[in-house]
């Protein structure tokens, strides 16, 4: 051991030396911190100047690390968020002032200012946004800045409302056939969307969806105080298409589903009664006079989830029509006298009710239900006993047999048949014309009770 040298570097513990870290004690100017804050303060003005150009930022990088590095953390965190306050309350006042269209574009162009000076301020504190920041809880550099930018611009008393109004009266305009800056609009919903869901919805969404409702109630009852039913569809079809282009140029695509609700309850739903029953241009009227097209929009409009009963409304109405249609065959005296053109004119009809179904109610099988239900029982037997009527003038009764039951199986094996008790009336009225043409029952009987002893129906 070397004298003189033992309590320099190291203790003698137990016959060995144990080495110290070196220790150098730095003596901070005290005021240190409000000197570095101040350049780093400066610097932030400048930027929000438009002067960065002229700015060291790997200097103002070394200064933010240093002021963490020194546990000056706080400070630094505190001066940033009172800057930043300080520089929107007064960009919140110059937005203030503007007036009409230029109110939305100097809001639109500090926004953008706003967004950039942030980015470039991020970069100078990143050391503290991934160190004090982390440690100590704090909200990040560039959702602090968007947190102060809605408290202090767009959630000010002033300008708060006047965003909403603004928006929603450039949307009336456009509902009204004006041209309005889509673009502008764009950027001010997806500002409102940048700064949270929850922003957007309570600030713009809300009051939209309401004025929307005010708005298409009104025009439901002009609408419909001046036009028949096909007019109205087409403009409630057109209204629909707007909301969806609307939400496309300028919203968030969350609101589509929310405003063509909107539309479909206040400018369908509510008249969807008035519509179907319109006397000479309502359902019944389309349907005599073949009006596909239109019978399939009222059948999109109407199914659409914001219109209540509006299918079922439709049924009913089909379903009585069926049934006074098949009521006024059975009691017409003229057509009874003709069997042949009596059961013509009903399968004319079925044929004409399936054809509607199929292009213009999407083949839906409730409509399809409806129909096979549109005739009573005693409709029924008037008319299989006018279909044995024309049997009688049958020539080759034994081709109609085989045809009879290749159908009849084809409706039994599935369960299409529309009713059992149709098909044994039917069977019955029948026996007795066959059974004297052959001594033996008809197959197409026995198909029918063996079926039925099959599902157990006796």
């Amino acid at each position: 051991m070397i004298p003189g040298r033992g309590g320099a570097g190291g203790k003698k513990r137990g016959g060995h030396f144990k080495i110290e870290p070196f220790r150098h004690k730095v003596d901070l100017d005290p005021q240190y911190a409000e000197k570095t804050w101040k350049v780093l303060e400066d610097a932030i003005h400048e930027i929000h100047n438009h002067n960065a150009f002229g700015l060291s930022f790997e200097e103002l990088y070394r200064n933010a690390y240093n002021m963490v590095l020194h546990k000056f953390g706080d400070r630094l965190y505190k001066g940033l968020e009172d800057t930043i306050t300080a520089h929107l309350v007064e960009v919140s006042k110059k937005i203030d002032v503007a007036q009409g269209l230029l109110f939305l574009e100097e809001t639109n162009k500090r926004w953008e200012d706003h967004n950039k000076s942030m980015q470039m301020i991020r970069d100078i504190l990143m050391y503290m946004d991934r160190t004090y920041v982390n440690q100590h809880g704090k909200t990040p550099v560039h959702e602090l800045g968007l947190k102060l930018w809605r408290d202090t611009v767009v959630r000010c008393d002033t300008i708060k409302p006047r965003l909403s109004a603004t928006l929603l009266e450039l949307i009336q305009k456009e509902r009204s056939g004006e041209t309005i800056d889509r673009a502008l609009v764009r950027c001010i919903t997806k500002m409102l969307m940048d700064l949270g869901t929850q922003v957007y919805c309570e600030d713009f969404e809300r009051p939209f969806l309401e004025a929307s409702a005010d708005f298409y109630k009104v025009e439901s009852q002009e609408y419909i105080a001046s036009s028949d039913c096909p007019a109205y569809l087409k403009k409630a079809e057109q209204r629909l298409n707007e909301e969806t282009a609307r939400v496309s140029h300028y919203l968030d695509p969350s609101t589509e589903t929310k405003i063509t609700t909107v539309v479909e309850k206040e400018l369908v739903g509510t008249q969807v009664k008035i519509l179907v029953d319109l006397p000479n241009s309502g359902l019944v009227a389309l349907m005599k006079d073949d009006k596909f097209d239109d019978l399939e929009r009222m059948f999109c409009l109407f199914r659409r989830g914001g219109v209540l009963q509006g299918l079922s409304t439709m049924r009913d109405s089909m379903s009585e029509y069926l049934r006074e249609t098949g009521k006024h065959l059975v009691l017409d005296p003229e057509r009874i006298k003709d069997p042949v053109e009596y059961v013509q004119r009903l399968l004319d009809e079925r044929d004409k009710m399936d054809d509607i179904i199929k292009k213009s109610f999407h083949n839906d099988k409730t409509f399809q239900h409806t129909l096979n239900q549109g005739v009573s029982e005693e409709e029924v037997e008037v008319v299989l006993d006018k279909v044995m009527m024309l049997f009688r003038y049958l020539q080759e009764k034994d081709v109609f047999e085989k045809y009879y039951k290749q159908h009849l199986a084809k409706r039994l094996l599935p369960g299409r048949s529309m009713s059992d008790d149709a098909e044994r009336s039917l069977l019955v009225k029948a026996f007795e014309y066959f059974i004297n043409l052959n001594p033996r029952s008809p197959e197409f009987i026995s198909l029918f009770v063996d079926d039925k002893l099959r599902k157990g129906l006796k």
